[in-house]
């Protein structure tokens, strides 16, 4: 009997995290004192919820990335999130619109703050558990944070920071508060960076299941976090880490080898004339160390959003990747009428919380800028040699040995890796405070069905997204981006 109650507890605090209702303040998910967890293996449990791991339709940055194109008819039949977002327009949702950017990601703070604060004082467990546990909570607010900050607050310049509007900081789990102000993006910053070094040291370094937070995953998003601050020897060396601490690993952690993978046997087959590859269950994709996902029709069954033929070119014909593309529309299977555009068959959920080949690059780019070339270019080819033949995955000697040329080969690598998947546009906003690339404009072509092309340019303030108006609305402390 005691069981039996105690599986009935769980189900009804999952019952209550997974459900949702009309919103009406900043952080309205769950009315206060209705989550109740005693235990600490019930607070575990919490950070089992699948709004944790799906994101939902957090997905803005697919559309607006450099590396793609839209294509008409397609693209004006397409809702009004797509063409608005494609367009870097400023308003992006409909004044009662809930933004995908906001909804979940909200409900997962509240979520985070509860475990933090009440998780000491659990009923049972041993205070290392207690500790382990709220550490992936720090660890997975971190990670929420480092999000919601890179759509709502300008990109991290350390020359103004600190002036800079971030995010408002929330850190008690009380959906009754009504006052929210924004903090600076350098103080967003500070407290992402304060939640991963409190508990990196206590997390677990096994990858026990791949949708919670290991040791190595919150080394690599700290790696990230200070990437983005252009703190690259810091990066470097968290990087080093969590690449060291993720191998071995009971849970295989590892790059698919596309050679392996695309022959007799391999993951990625069969081929579907309809989906393409063969999608891999995400507990089982070992190329994924910490699993978050979100809603990407644009790498499923949309034909509105494709990859420019630029980006289509910057493939080698033997890139074993191009296999996750194609020439033709889902629905006819007919060719696109613009040449060299490709439509990208990759599932309908795109990962995005930590992933090998982004640790790759990532290091192959500190390694760059802090003038490894070699430790660099070896990176790089690291993940070459997984996605195509051996004899084409060297980089040319020419690049290898210019700083300039080979930082610019690694970016292109990661627009080859993660085309149509919205990792180019966190690089886009990234590079736009860099010196190095401070320069660069970011066009989008909408090519109509005769041929004829639109053409429209990102303004320095879409960098930013403006917070939905239906959120300050109901938060009027809240002053929203230009």
């Amino acid at each position: 009997m005691k069981n039996y109650s105690h599986k009935i507890t769980l189900i009804a605090i999952l019952l209550v995290v997974t459900s949702s209702a009309c919103k009406k303040s900043f952080l309205e998910v769950i009315p206060k004192g209705k989550l109740i967890a005693q235990s600490a293996s019930e607070y575990s449990l919490l950070l089992s919820n699948l709004d944790l791991l799906n994101t939902g339709t957090a997905n803005v940055q697919v559309a607006m990335g450099d590396e793609v194109a839209a294509v008409d008819n397609y693209f004006s039949a397409s809702i009004l999130k797509t063409q608005r977002s494609f367009r870097w327009d400023a308003v992006i949702y409909e004044a009662n619109d809930d933004a995908g950017e906001t909804l979940i990601p909200l409900k997962n703070i509240y979520l985070y703050n509860k475990v933090i604060s009440e998780v000491p004082n659990a009923t049972d467990g041993t205070a290392q558990l207690k500790l382990q546990i709220e550490a992936e909570a720090r660890a997975g607010r971190a990670w929420t944070y480092f999000m919601l900050i890179n759509y709502y607050g300008k990109p991290y310049n350390a020359a103004t920071a600190t002036t800079d509007p971030g995010f408002p900081i929330v850190e008690a789990a009380d959906v009754t508060a009504t006052k929210f102000d924004r903090a600076s993006v350098q103080q967003v910053y500070d407290f992402i960076v304060k939640d991963l070094t409190t508990a990196i040291p206590n997390l677990t370094p096994q990858v026990v299941n791949r949708t919670r937070m290991s040791k190595a995953a919150a080394e690599a998003i700290l790696g990230k976090v200070y990437l983005f601050m252009g703190r690259y020897n810091d990066a470097l060396s968290m990087l080093n880490a969590a690449i060291t601490d993720m191998a071995n690993q009971a849970t295989p952690v590892r790059l698919y080898d596309y050679n392996v993978e695309f022959a007799t046997g391999g993951v990625f087959l069969p081929i579907s004339a309809t989906s393409g590859p063969a999608s891999v269950l995400l507990p089982n994709n070992a190329e994924s160390l910490y699993s978050k996902q979100f809603a990407n029709g644009f790498t499923s069954s949309y034909n509105e959003i494709v990859t420019t033929p630029q980006t289509a070119a910057l493939f080698g014909a033997s890139d074993l990747r191009l296999k996750f593309y194609t020439n033709a529309t889902y629905s006819t299977k007919l060719p696109f009428p613009v040449t060299g555009v490709l439509r990208k068959q990759k599932g309908s959920q795109t990962l995005f919380g930590v992933q090998v080949p982004d640790l790759y690059l990532l290091r192959a780019e500190c390694k760059c800028r802090t003038n490894d070339l070699a430790g660099a270019k070896a990176d790089v080819e690291a993940l070459r040699v997984k996605r195509m033949p051996a004899s084409d995955a060297i980089v040319p000697a020419a690049t290898a040995n210019d700083k300039m040329l080979l930082l610019q080969f690694i970016l292109n690598e990661r627009i080859r890796e993660y085309a149509v998947e919205g990792y180019r546009w966190f690089d886009m906003r990234r590079l736009s405070v860099d010196p190095l690339f401070a320069a660069t404009t970011y066009t989008h072509t909408l090519y109509s069905a005769t041929g004829s092309t639109t053409v429209f340019q990102l303004k320095p303030e879409r960098l930013v997204l403006r917070f939905p108006q239906k959120l300050i609305d109901q938060n009027p402390n809240i002053v929203n981006n230009p």
